[in-house]
């Protein structure tokens, strides 16, 4: 790594987390309608070099999760609750002048949406820069130069000229490497990652998640990765965490969870990915109905009306989260055994 990206030690991994997420519950209202529990109650750590998954279909809570530990949130129409505490402190009850001080310094985001995340009418360079202005108390001057060593970093051609671009002249991969070069300009020690791959091709795809897995390898910086793409998280993430109607269903490292999935939906994403070694026309298996077909985890397993498994009593009890051995966490009451999970 360059001197520009390792300008902190990489730290042991022996010790506490960096974040440390508990019950976090974020609640939009609106006059008129019923309150919405979009994260209800999710917990979880991320010590210094470890690369933690949150995963799940679109509209299990992952991305505002992010938006709420980094925020971001609008200012009305939602309630933020629980405790989210970076190195000491907790981050929900930061005033919003000292969370402006962390964000980019510490604590930095890619977005999902490169093309809407850039200003549209300022030069590539001068959003690079501008970052360690704010925070590192550089020139322009200074920064110009790093600036061009950090895009020169994420892989992006003729990094000088490409300085003086608009976002609108560069690919959807330059962009989604310029917003990386953006987010990693402070060295931050801890990077949450919200679909940075999305709509880039499959060469691309595995350039950047490649130049993570680096970043968190020399520097230790702790990185969450929010994706619903599983072939992601098999190849960087050392925890995951299953999502699904804004709750935690199943937590593990990704060897035993890609090898024995526990809950029925866990089973149900990885079943649902094509297999290249299978039989030509062979269809697809799909979790059936949608993330709307949802049970209120108040009263019941949210997933039961779309579970294979489910029993009476998933309609009627919520269940526990509950630890097995190894640090495996789950919320289930009919899981799956290592026999089914082998026979289909």
């Amino acid at each position: 790594m360059s001197a520009t990206l390792s300008l902190r030690d990489q730290a042991s991994p022996t010790s506490g987390p960096l974040l440390s997420v508990q019950d976090l519950q974020v609640t939009f209202t609106r006059q008129g309608e019923e309150s919405f529990h979009a994260v209800d109650g999710v917990s979880f750590d991320v010590h210094p070099g470890q690369t933690v998954g949150l995963v799940g279909e679109s509209g299990c809570g992952k991305s505002v999760t992010s938006l709420a530990i980094m925020g971001l949130l609008p200012k009305r129409g939602n309630r933020v609750e629980g405790v989210a505490t970076y190195d000491g402190v907790d981050l929900l009850s930061l005033p919003s002048k000292q969370m402006r001080d962390r964000r980019g310094r510490d604590i930095a985001m890619i977005f999902q949406d490169p093309l809407s995340s850039l200003n549209p009418v300022v030069p590539i360079g001068v959003q690079v820069t501008e970052v360690m202005e704010r925070h590192r108390g550089l020139s322009r001057k200074e920064a110009m130069p790093k600036a061009q060593e950090l895009l020169e970093r994420v892989g992006i051609p003729d990094p000088k000229a490409r300085l003086k671009n608009y976002p609108h002249q560069l690919s959807g991969g330059m962009r989604q490497r310029a917003l990386i070069a953006m987010s990693l300009a402070c060295s931050p020690r801890l990077l949450i990652a919200d679909e940075p791959t999305t709509a880039l091709d499959v060469t691309i795809q595995a350039q950047i998640l490649a130049l993570l897995k680096e970043l968190v390898v020399d520097t230790g910086t702790a990185l969450i990765m929010i994706t619903h793409d599983l072939g992601v998280v098999a190849g960087l993430c050392d925890e995951v965490n299953v999502l699904y109607a804004g709750r935690i269903v199943e937590r593990g490292d990704r060897h035993g969870l890609f090898g024995q999935p526990r809950h029925p939906y866990t089973h149900g994403l990885l079943s649902s990915i094509p297999r290249l070694d299978a039989p030509r026309g062979e269809q697809l298996n799909p979790i059936p109905g949608s993330v709307t077909d949802n049970l209120p985890w108040t009263s019941a397993c949210a997933f039961a009306p779309r579970c294979p498994h489910a029993l009476e009593l998933c309609r009627e009890v919520t269940p526990v989260w509950e630890l097995e051995p190894g640090g495996r966490g789950l919320r289930c009451h009919n899981p799956m055994e290592p026999e089914e999970v082998g026979h289909e």
